[in-house]
């Protein structure tokens, strides 16, 4: 879908480059989203699946949790360590004020007391892990694993868009250029949505998306386009995929 809109929108920019800019100024575009993807830290069974496509979820909200077996055995073991370790670096200080002990015989268990402590951390982390929460406030965009399913170490299992990760994404032919700075406001327009939307240039393409094979003459570089993203006013007006049409702002008359 996203290549059938973008071949679309380089077709609309080349048609215009062949027309005179002072009366045409709409290009056509489509609506993209920078998803977030979240994902486990390692392979898992997916236990549970708090939200659904089309969620609104807000930041720190559980999404999903993966099996913790292993991870909980581990936290035992790394307590049992620590434990373990502290009583060996108390005997040694305890050794160490009476002349009995070494100072490398204290230097070593303390070494070990710390090292111990680091393991049970990490443990601790993996182990929080295994609930995945929401990393910012948005709207579940697409699940892709289920209760009962495995999923592979930085697989996702859903995606999130946040209400500013939109975007409109459209073409202009290099004769335009000049025209549009970074920060100029658009008019975007689409079937079904009001009137009056209007959105900020983000992004202007420093190359070419469409350049002939040869370049001969003035006509020949009239068909190079260049990508240009704008983020909307009023992201949540859109939807991901929509086509669009977008009203570069008008030249000034000479």
């Amino acid at each position: 879908m996203r290549t059938i809109l973008a071949g679309l929108a380089v077709l609309s920019a080349l048609a215009l480059a062949g027309c005179d800019s002072g009366k045409s100024q709409l290009l056509q575009g489509w609506v993209e989203a920078e998803l977030i993807f979240v994902s486990p830290d390692e392979q898992g069974r997916v236990e549970t699946l708090k939200v659904r496509e089309g969620s609104q979820v807000t930041k720190g909200e559980l999404l999903f949790t993966v099996d913790d077996d292993l991870q909980r055995a581990d936290l035992v073991v790394r307590k049992s360590t620590v434990t373990t370790a502290q009583q060996a670096f108390d005997r040694a200080k305890e050794l160490l004020k009476t002349a009995a002990g070494t100072q490398k015989n204290f230097d070593d268990a303390e070494a070990a007391l710390r090292q111990a402590n680091a393991n049970l951390a990490w443990s601790e982390t993996r182990l929080a892990r295994r609930r995945a929460l929401s990393p910012a406030e948005g709207t579940i965009q697409q699940v892709y694993y289920r209760p009962g399913e495995t999923v592979p170490a930085g697989r996702p299992v859903v995606a999130l868009l946040p209400p500013g990760n939109l975007k409109i994404r459209f073409f202009a032919p290099q004769a335009q250029l000049p025209e549009i700075k970074f920060g100029d406001s658009v008019v975007i327009s689409c079937d079904g949505c009001q009137t009056g939307l209007t959105g900020k240039v983000s992004f202007i393409a420093r190359s070419a998306e469409y350049t002939p094979p040869v370049i001969y003459s003035l006509d020949e570089r009239a068909k190079l386009v260049f990508l240009i993203e704008a983020r909307p006013d009023q992201p949540e007006k859109f939807r991901v995929g929509q086509p669009v049409t977008v009203s570069l702002p008008k030249e000034p008359p000479k």
